[in-house]
């Protein structure tokens, strides 16, 4: 008998090794599900608490640097820009079975680039620590543990997102507070202030590098880094868009509120408003998205808060005096923190296979990433541009929400049609 190659046809495609090991389906609570839900909390404590804080940094930065306004956003819009950049890349390793590798990078990054911010004296040493290093920690380690966390939960998915979320108004109470009180009160000086902070991120970094366990041991198939049929779903691709409008101008009260009730005002002290607007957080990343998994749905709880959202934003620039400021830091504190909480709890359902969530999710999150880049900086420009008028950049930040409105609304109907009264 002649010699033959040996026939490979006996041995499975990574597709059909899926297919002999189907997914179970989430848990959707147990101790390693709300374990996971903690640990997320204080990535959220971690990355969007110290992005939320930037107010403080701005105000400080502005009073002592010679850059502009606009030049010290870039340090804020950088560092948060990078989170949702990074998504593509860490979502792609994270699905391909390297979480524990990025995730443990990521907090390295940020632990370091908050102990160099301390050592920093000049605008470009504060950008590299502070918006580039610190941006890159952040960036691979929220979309890897959100991806992770996600992958526990379907029903609740949305409450312990917001759960998990309302990490990012707690971080956003104690970093300003720790700032506030050693800076100014104690007068330990900014290099003591920023590593006192540090001593913080490394302490709430560790249950996170102990406790986070992805949900599937075998690593995905593996493929391209952006999976371009996504682009092929009306739902994804509208979602993608409204995202990236709706984080346009999301971001613009939580750099410049504190800036705003200084010079437009004339308020001393800032740091009430900066609490008060990260403490309702709180209620508004929790209670949207509890209504969201009981009874409306994700998508249908996001799009009421976006235009309620763009909605308070128009109704800023009739601000005229600290009450009226107030009024508003409560009201925008609700829905702002609710767009947070909402935006990663939906885009997780942007994917029928949850193993591919980690790929979608970052794909969303890199695409969201451009308008967090220029969204504050445009914003900045357009109050030097107007000397020292805020209404340009208020106008300008409630439209890009109002019209990210709209689009939310295209994959909802992609979905159930114009139904009202279903759940998505």
């Amino acid at each position: 008998m002649p010699w033959r190659k040996k026939s490979r046809s006996h041995q499975p495609c990574p597709r059909q090794v899926d297919d002999l090991n189907p997914v179970q389906p989430p848990p959707d609570g147990g101790s390693i599900a709300w374990t996971q839900v903690f640990c997320m909390h204080f990535v959220f404590f971690n990355s969007w608490g110290v992005s939320n804080s930037f107010s403080v940094f701005q105000q400080l930065y502005t009073s002592t640097l010679p850059q502009s306004s606009s030049e010290i956003a870039w340090i804020g819009s950088v560092q948060v820009s990078l989170l949702f950049f990074l998504g593509a890349l860490a979502g792609r390793a994270t699905d391909a079975g390297y979480f524990r590798l990025v995730y443990t990078v990521g907090a390295f990054l940020q632990v370091l680039g908050l102990f160099m911010l301390s050592l920093c004296k000049t605008y470009w040493q504060i950008f590299l620590a502070q918006a580039v290093c610190m941006g890159l920690g952040n960036g691979l380690t929220f979309s890897p543990a959100l991806s992770v966390m996600s992958s526990y939960f379907s029903r609740h998915r949305a409450v312990a997102v917001g759960l998990a979320a309302a990490g990012a108004a707690t971080g956003g109470l104690v970093y300003p507070v720790l700032i506030d009180r050693l800076l100014y009160i104690h007068q330990v000086g900014f290099g003591w202030t920023v590593r006192a902070a540090g001593l913080v991120m490394l302490v709430t970094e560790i249950p996170g590098l102990i406790l986070l366990r992805p949900r599937f041991t075998t690593r995905a198939p593996t493929g391209p880094l952006i999976d371009w049929s996504a682009f092929k779903e009306p739902p994804f691709v509208f979602f993608a868009i409204s995202m990236f409008l709706n984080f346009w101008g999301l971001y613009f009260a939580f750099f410049y509120l504190g800036n705003f009730a200084r010079d437009r005002l004339g308020v001393e002290s800032t740091l009430e408003f900066i609490l008060i607007l990260n403490g309702v957080g709180i209620v508004g990343r929790v209670v949207p998205s509890l209504i969201g998994d009981q009874v409306t749905g994700k998508l249908n709880i996001l799009i009421p808060i976006s235009l309620a959202s763009a909605i308070v934003i128009y109704a800023w620039i009739a601000v005229t005096d600290p009450s009226g400021l107030y009024a508003f830091t409560v009201v925008y504190g609700l829905v702002g923190g609710a767009a947070q909480s909402l935006f990663p709890a939906t885009a997780t359902t942007m994917t029928p296979d949850v193993r591919r969530t980690g790929t979608r999710l970052g794909m969303i999150l890199s695409i969201v990433g451009f308008a967090t880049l220029t969204g504050p900086t445009i914003e900045g420009e357009l109050i030097s541009r107007m000397g020292g008028s805020y209404t340009g950049a208020q106008a300008f930040a409630g439209s890009s929400i109002l019209l990210g409105c709209f689009f939310a609304v295209a994959p909802r109907v992609a979905k159930s049609g114009w139904k009202l009264k279903v759940k998505v």
